[in-house]
């Protein structure tokens, strides 16, 4: 048949547009990405984390062996997230392993991951009709330059199913590889001051959370004291930091102090702040715990910047349980009840800072009333919408109070009573902020007086707690876990995602509003048609090869008879 000159000048063609198609693959790469959500197509911040990278990045995944199908897809997902960010940069090296695998002592392996920080998750695999449990590791280990970063690839949220955490999962990917070759890859550029001076909380309450901060920002005490004494210097010191913690003050501030603080936000220093707005004190009689309201001296500061934190408490019928000691000394244990006066709150906002996280814990929070005037305000959380005001003083009986919430988990709340609505917990404030002390008497002569800030950001919590962190004989825990009901809440994340969003280090928490829709298959339809799903997966190729082979031998015998 190629004898045909015709024939032989199309095969020219052919082998010639293919060799030239292999030419061009070699000098030209492009990757197409056609699902409708976008999902393989990484982000400009995540590509900046590895965009300058010369050397390699290794990446040992322990997602793989025996998996339930929920797992396998968040494998698969991975698989795909790293081959991009490996097409964009062939450093990026990345290995599937079983951490379990081929080991004789498993449980000291086990040991090991968990002291490294990679808990495992128990997860239970139907596979034939039998029900099986595994130990799954859905963790990641990043190395580069004799660093090495944690990857969590599993995202736990109260009340979610199996199905619902993988795809909260596999929507936090991109951020979670992206902010692990962040802190391989980015150096340290912002600082950070937390403030003393004014009975803060202690180092070992927030040690947590100041090592995570640390793997990102510079960290450094700040103290006001020396106000008193050079306040123009202490405000020149305070100025070289980008963004002040500070973290459930309980002694008032000074109208010097005031002013220094004031006169860092005109300069465009970010802040956020954790204020108690109450306090609890027993009556030595009684022994009945009260709670108090509490005057730290500034309520016409965050009055002038738009806000107010009201001396009061919320409780919330969606709120975190409290462990309580049941039975005698000897042989007590712990029993959850549920306790109104810790809201978790879960923002339904889109704002970055919120998006995709943990349900944040609260204890003895306050309201917050937003206020007009020029600056633009956000609710980043707040109760549910069953909740209410309760004015103080207040007295706060665990023997009264644990009857009343039981009544009303078991019974429903008193539609009378809970009719707040959703009250403000955290409000982020952006913009141009007018000086407190604008057309005031000054406590003292700045070098500087300035009266309208250049734009900046503040994020204004009515809980101080909401930062601290417990301790387990004397050492620190980690921030949002809850050690009296074994429970992690989202308090870390969304501190994380303020001060990012804060130091406008935004980039990477934008990555949380991405939306990708995951279909899962219904487990019991699944179930029902598996035998039909068989037959037609055993029978249907066949039936085709066998169509395609009588075709075929019909149209041969055709044209050869002739």
């Amino acid at each position: 048949m190629l004898k045909n000159p015709q024939n032989i000048k199309t095969l020219g063609i052919a082998i010639a547009i293919i060799v030239l198609i292999n030419l061009l693959g070699q000098w030209v790469y492009k990757r197409f990405d056609l699902t409708q959500d976008k999902r393989y197509t990484l982000s400009e911040a995540a590509k900046n984390t590895i965009a300058t990278t010369n050397s390699p990045i290794y990446v040992d995944v322990f997602l793989h062996g025996n998996l339930p199908p929920e797992f396998k897809r968040l494998q698969a997902e991975t698989e795909q997230l790293l081959e991009e960010f490996s097409a964009y940069n062939s450093n990026v090296i990345f290995e599937f392993i079983n951490p379990l695998e081929g080991e004789e002592d498993i449980a000291a392996i086990q040991e090991q991951m968990t002291e490294f920080g990679l808990t495992g998750a128990q997860v239970e695999i139907k596979e034939n009709g039998k029900l099986t449990s595994e130990i799954v590791y859905p963790w990641a280990l990043a190395y580069h330059n004799e660093k090495t970063v944690r990857i969590p690839l599993l995202k736990n949220q109260l009340g979610s199913t199996q199905e619902e955490r993988i795809n909260n999962s596999i929507q936090n990917l991109e951020y979670a590889f992206a902010d692990g070759f962040s802190k391989l890859t980015q150096p340290k550029k912002r600082k950070v001051a937390i403030l003393k001076g004014n009975a803060e909380l202690e180092d070992k309450y927030i040690a947590d959370f100041l090592k995570t901060l640390g793997e990102y920002y510079y960290i450094g005490q700040f103290t006001l004291d020396s106000v008193a004494i050079s306040p123009q210097r202490t405000l020149e010191e305070l100025k070289k930091y980008d963004l002040l913690i500070a973290a459930q003050p309980k002694i008032p501030f000074t109208e010097e102090e005031k002013y220094t603080l004031d006169q860092f936000t005109m300069n465009g220093g970010a802040s956020l702040w954790l204020v108690d707005a109450t306090e609890q004190r027993i009556d030595t009689e009684s022994s009945t715990t009260f709670a108090f309201g509490k005057d730290l001296n500034l309520n016409d500061f965050f009055f002038k910047y738009g806000v107010r934190i009201n001396p009061d408490l919320v409780k919330d019928v969606y709120a975190a349980p409290i462990a309580l000691a049941t039975g005698d000394n000897n042989e007590s244990q712990y029993s959850k009840y549920p306790w109104l006066f810790s809201p978790l709150s879960q923002s339904a906002n889109s704002h970055p800072i919120v998006t995709n996280i943990e349900a944040v814990k609260f204890d003895y929070a306050s309201a917050i009333d937003t206020l007009p005037n020029s600056i633009k305000k956000t609710v980043l959380l707040s109760t549910s919408p069953i909740s209410k005001k309760v004015g103080l003083p207040a007295e706060i009986d665990i023997n009264k109070e644990i009857p009343q919430n039981l009544k009303i988990m078991n019974e429903g709340p008193d539609p009378s009573e809970f009719t707040a609505g959703e009250i403000p917990l955290a409000v982020l404030l952006e913009g141009e902020f007018t000086s407190v002390y604008a057309n005031r008497i000054k406590p003292f002569k700045a070098e500087k007086d300035f009266v309208k800030s250049t734009p900046t950001k503040m994020v204004i919590i009515s809980d101080g707690d909401v930062i601290k962190n417990q301790l387990d004989r004397g050492r620190p825990l980690e921030l949002g876990f809850d050690k009296w009901t074994n429970t992690y809440y989202g308090n870390k994340e969304f501190l994380l995602n303020t001060v990012n969003y804060l130091l406008e280090d935004s980039g990477l928490i934008n990555i949380r509003t991405k939306k990708i829709a995951i279909p899962f298959l219904d487990p019991q339809k699944t179930a029902e048609k598996r035998s039909t799903w068989q037959f037609l997966n055993l029978l249907l190729p066949l039936g085709l090869l066998a169509v395609f082979g009588i075709l075929f031998s019909y149209f041969r015998k055709r044209k050869y008879t002739r």
